[in-house]
């Protein structure tokens, strides 16, 4: 069986893959990471999946509230804490950094600022260092990896400052990084664009109630086509 991923990331290209059997019996295991988009939809993903997969996210220390992955610093920090979570052994992983990265921070205390000319968390250069660490770690795994794109930023006055213009720069840098890797993409990016009035908050970087649900039913397609080689 063969699958074909059109990724709509700035120039949009297809990527072949072999899809076989997934190496372990039972559910699927599947690990997703990402930030607070993800915490919106990631519920839904597993009432979407079902008992065939079995959808696993950090959670915070009191093991009731979804863990933030944010954006790449962290990521790189925690990578190794989170592939070992319930057991590990990973058939597909879902990720996502972008969100956070793009955030603007006060240049000596890094705390969030509302200053469009404070500097991003993690720059450009940083952000592909940081996210291509990631990918390597990753990599090791042997799992299926689905990278998904930063979602839009509306226009309007955001807290923390975020650059709308600065999603498609991170992102067209993060699908090269898929690219080379052969990773297939998740863009939400261009799913939610065309629609984001009628699933986005105003003036927030947070979607509804139904626009997480949409998102869901997305990144719950992307989790059903991959397969562990």
């Amino acid at each position: 069986m063969r699958l074909s991923w059109i990724l709509a990331c700035g120039t949009a290209f297809t990527l072949i893959g072999a899809c076989g059997g997934l190496g372990n019996p039972g559910p699927r295991h599947v690990l997703i990471l990402g930030d607070s988009i993800s915490i919106g939809y990631t519920k839904t993903v597993q009432e979407i999946l079902g008992p065939d997969f079995k959808v696993v996210r950090p959670m915070q220390n009191d093991g009731k509230r979804m863990e933030n992955c944010a954006g790449t610093t962290k990521g790189v920090a925690a990578i190794d804490r989170w592939l070992t979570l319930d057991g590990g052994d990973w058939d597909v992983i879902h990720f996502n950094f972008g969100l956070h990265d793009i955030k603007r921070v006060h240049p000596e205390s890094r705390k969030n600022s509302n200053d469009p000319k404070h500097p991003n968390q993690a720059d450009l250069a940083t952000y592909c260092d940081q996210l291509t660490r990631i990918t390597d770690r990753l990599n090791t795994t042997g799992a299926q990896l689905v990278f998904a794109t930063t979602t839009p930023i509306p226009q309007g006055t955001l807290r923390p400052h975020r650059d709308p213009s600065d999603v498609s720069l991170y992102n067209a840098a993060a699908c090269k990084i898929m690219e080379s890797n052969a990773i297939a993409i998740d863009d939400l990016y261009a799913y939610a664009l065309p629609r984001l009035g009628e699933i986005q908050k105003p003036a927030n970087v947070h979607f509804t109630n139904e626009g997480s649900i949409a998102l869901a039913e997305q990144v719950a397609q992307a989790i059903q086509a991959a397969r562990k080689p």
